[in-house]
């Protein structure tokens, strides 16, 4: 098998494309990225089950994402399950310049259904599962999907060190923890990584945020476009992108950019278009001002 560290190559040699605006961060001890990523939950079908309508379609998304500057692409086994992954070897692999994300932890009995599951045993079957789709010796950042609340805690984070010290793995990731539960992970393994739900009309995680920007962790955000009612016409998203000629959600990938340094967001599409809009928030620059008006139309809802 092919490793997947992150090395030159083509994807890397990007900086006079507007992604490069975003600027970089170093995750861990590990790769260099683009600060403005790709999240490949989407390409899968409806309910984030089986295989998409056009498979095709998805892969050209995906190739599309790294000719306009993406180097970070995040998936999981559970993305189809396993769709997404197979998709991102078919249209990537090798990964010349590419750093890829996956994540464990979660069962799926259906369509839309979701169940932790964070036993050692199962957490390292699917590490050893999505090594063989990707076609990689070692996975350069393994994510514990949620923390499984029916197996004690330090065991999960016990096998991901463990997978760490083996070299299966590069960096730790986490999903959808507190503050108090990643100070818990670090005691067992260094965590690199933090991926929760955050966005501008979400901000339930500012405390992991600020935690993370201190102690200089990624903070991976998902649905990070989501504006609700500021991008109404009349509410603050709609009348910044107006004066901008920009789209509501580069205007919410624009605001977390600028909102810390270890932002990271990896937004999701299964459209050329889409995608397209996306990258292109990594160069729009919000005013003190704007910013301040996007944070008062949150006060107001």
């Amino acid at each position: 098998m092919t490793s997947a560290i992150t090395h030159s190559g083509p994807a890397a040699d990007a900086d006079a494309r507007p992604i490069a605006s975003a600027g970089t961060f170093r995750i861990g001890e590990g790769p260099q990225v683009r600060r403005l990523g790709f999240g490949a939950m989407r390409i899968t079908g409806p309910g984030v089950w089986g295989p998409p309508a056009d498979p095709k379609a998805a892969i050209d998304v995906l190739r599309r994402a790294v000719d306009l500057g993406v180097n970070l692409i995040d998936t999981a086994d559970s993305y189809g399950p396993e769709t997404s992954e197979d998709l991102i070897r078919e249209a990537l692999h090798p990964y010349e310049g590419l750093t890829i994300a996956t994540k464990a932890g979660q069962l799926r009995p259906g369509p839309g259904r979701w169940v932790p599951c964070g036993r050692p045993d199962y957490l390292r079957q699917q590490c050893e599962l999505s090594l063989r789709r990707l076609g990689v010796e070692r996975i350069d950042l393994f994510q514990l999907h949620r923390v499984d609340p029916l197996v004690p805690a330090d065991e999960q984070f016990g096998v991901l060190a463990e997978l760490q010290s083996e070299g299966k793995i590069g960096e730790v990731g986490l999903s959808e923890v507190s503050v108090e539960v990643i100070e818990q992970a670090r005691r067992t393994v260094p965590v690199a990584t933090v991926q929760n739900r955050y966005n501008l009309v979400d901000r339930s995680s500012d405390d992991v945020l600020r935690y993370c920007t201190e102690n200089g962790l990624g903070f991976m955000p998902w649905h990070p476009v989501a504006a609700g009612g500021l991008a109404e016409p009349g509410g603050a998203v709609a009348e910044v992108a107006w004066a901008h000629g920009v789209t509501a959600p580069q205007v919410a990938l624009a605001w977390l950019l600028q909102r810390s340094s270890v932002m990271l967001p990896i937004p999701g599409t299964s459209d050329l278009g889409h995608l397209e809009d996306n990258c292109a928030a990594a160069e729009l620059q919000l005013s003190l001002d704007e910013v301040n008006r996007l944070d008062e139309g949150v006060s107001a809802l």
